[in-house]
């Protein structure tokens, strides 16, 4: 892994572990909070319904117990056989005012009924909808009650198909069995209720009860249901929660709900208030939705930062390692950028004086290797004055010819021509033309020696015999390919000089010959020694250095390094059955 990616993940973990761990204990502590409070307004939520109906069921007891004031009437409304006429209008009248009394004391009641113990059934209703004698008789929860042993007693929802109307909708109805004062049955007091008249809650606990989805079931001791919410809300049709019957309330608290039971104080109601915890710890999930998108966009900054700050520690060090890399290869170039004031940064400055001083020392080797060249070549012109020489030259070939000696005579011409173009001034351009005569004229004088024995040839473009080269170049491998290649006089010797243009725009000559060429190790050793050429450029000539030993191809492939640059060579082509091949690669202009 790298420093940088060490860094900023070193950097991201030492912030996000604390971050997570804090987190993580808030959130719970909250979410603690937040649900043992919720558990509390839940049990609020039940203790203010369980006193609704506690008051509720006070009312009501007291509102049927005032019938009792009249219990002559009451009993005697079974005696109806035996009476004349007018006394049972009397009695109906008597009865009808009993009723609408007891209707006066609660606004809520909408129908009160009275059932004599012969099945005679009186009624007072607020509205025109009357009740079918004959069908309530008959109502299943009405039988019920005949058999029950409860003196007050609520109902469980039931429909309104007594009713002349037959509507839709439930009603509850609340009563109480009437008894004469021997203890005998009497009758039985029925009112029906609208459900919504339960529970008479707070605006407040309503809205809370809303927001929370909170379910309240209030049943009977006979498990029938009396009061559900989600049909007063309407959600749920009272038809619908008739027909599942005590469904609603068999399931005991689950891991998706709270569920919280109570009872009115004598016991008649039972309460179950449903809450969704989805619902009722909504407060808790917004939290961990917070949580999760603070820790997010906390571990976004921190990694943002911790790449800036891994960033600027490393970048230097980078910049090092560029600088380092560009010296590997020669390249000796300072960090220019302005560094901080910091151990990196004295670390940088130190590293620029180190490639400054490097540079320095470089610059100066290769400065006085050029210049001792310079003067050892100089020296060479000054030594031989050309028009000296060439005077001479010319004097000796006069006399060669007078003597009919031809042969002489044009040795001496071509090596005059030689001297031409090898002691021309300085600062006069050599081109690949300038090369290749003199080259020519070598070999032409080893053919005066060796009887013919070399053939030339060579083949290169127009354009590219116009262009630059450094002296002495061609005519050195030329020579070298005779001191080492050329056998005996059994056979001619080809040597062939091909030129061609790279895709760079480059020169690529090839030096080919016939001759008896070198081992594989040797070449192999000669070529490392070219290919090695680059790091001898910049040494200095070993003192007393023998003359005799001339430019040879290390010289020649040093040379180019210095004039041209590391990216051009002399190298020895393998591979080759016969003879030898030097390739050689110089910039075109």
């Amino acid at each position: 892994m790298k420093l940088q990616n060490k860094l900023m993940l070193g950097y991201v973990l030492v912030c996000v572990i604390p971050l997570l761990s804090v987190s993580a204990f808030i959130f719970q502590q909250s979410a603690k909070g937040l649900e043992e409070s919720s558990q509390e307004f839940a049990s609020l939520y039940t203790s203010q319904i369980r006193s609704t109906l506690n008051e509720f069921l006070k009312e009501y007891e007291e509102v049927t117990k005032s019938v009792l004031v009249d219990n002559d009437i009451i009993y005697s409304l079974g005696d109806t056989k035996n009476l004349p006429f007018d006394e049972i209008v009397n009695q109906r009248l008597a009865v009808q005012r009993l009723l609408m009394r007891v209707a006066l004391l609660k606004s809520e009641m909408s129908t009160v009924m009275l059932v004599s113990r012969d099945d005679s059934v009186y009624q007072f209703s607020s509205s025109t909808n009357k009740v079918n004698e004959n069908m309530l008789l008959a109502q299943e929860w009405y039988k019920g009650l005949r058999d029950s042993n409860e003196t007050f007693f609520i109902t469980g929802l039931h429909d309104r198909s007594y009713y002349e109307d037959k509507g839709e909708g439930a009603v509850v109805t609340a009563g109480r069995v009437l008894f004469s004062s021997d203890g005998a049955y009497a009758g039985m007091l029925l009112i029906d209720l609208d459900p919504f008249t339960l529970l008479q809650l707070d605006h407040e606990f309503i809205l809370a009860r809303d927001k929370y989805g909170i379910s309240v079931v209030i049943t009977n001791l006979k498990q029938q249901i009396v009061y559900h919410s989600d049909a007063a809300s309407g959600q749920l049709s009272w038809k619908q929660v008739m027909d599942s019957g005590a469904s609603y309330i068999k399931n005991n608290e689950t891991k998706d709900h709270i569920v919280l039971l109570g009872r009115t104080s004598q016991g008649e109601l039972l309460i179950r208030t449903d809450i969704p915890r989805s619902r009722l710890l909504q407060k808790i999930n917004q939290i961990k939705v917070m949580t999760v998108v603070v820790i997010l966009m906390s571990c976004l900054v921190i990694t943002l930062f911790s790449f800036g700050l891994s960033y600027t520690i490393t970048k230097p060090i980078k910049a090092l390692r560029r600088s380092m890399k560009q010296a590997e290869v020669g390249q000796y170039l300072a960090i220019e950028k302005e560094q901080a004031n910091d151990e990196i940064g004295s670390l940088v400055h130190s590293y620029n004086k180190m490639i400054t001083t490097i540079r320095t020392l470089i610059e100066d080797v290769y400065i006085g290797e050029i210049k001792q060249r310079q003067a050892k070549f100089i020296a060479l012109q000054n030594q031989i004055n050309p028009h000296m020489l060439y005077n001479t030259l010319e004097s000796i070939r006069m006399k060669a010819l007078m003597k009919d000696d031809d042969e002489t005579a044009d040795m001496i011409k071509i090596l005059a021509r030689m001297f031409r173009l090898v002691l021309a001034k300085e600062g006069k351009q050599h081109s690949v033309k300038h090369e290749l005569e003199y080259t020519a004229n070598y070999l032409q004088l080893q053919n005066i020696r060796f009887d013919h024995m070399f053939k030339f040839e060579f083949e290169i473009p127009d354009e590219m015999l116009g262009c630059s080269i450094i002296p002495l170049v061609f005519q050195p491998i030329v020579e070298n390919s005779i001191n080492h290649g050329f056998e005996d006089y059994s056979r001619i010797m080809d040597i062939r000089i091909e030129g061609s243009w790279t895709e760079q725009g480059e020169m690529l000559f090839r030096i080919m010959d016939n001759g008896m060429g070198m081992s594989p190790d040797k070449e192999a050793e000669l070529r490392a020694l070219l290919d090695g050429a680059d790091s001898h450029k910049y040494k200095l000539e070993i003192i007393g250095e023998q003359t005799e030993k001339g430019l040879g191809l290390l010289n020649i492939a040093e040379r180019i390094k210095l004039h041209y640059g590391d990216r051009y060579y002399l190298t020895i082509v393998p591979g080759n059955v016969e003879g030898t091949t030097i390739e050689i690669l110089i910039p075109g202009n």
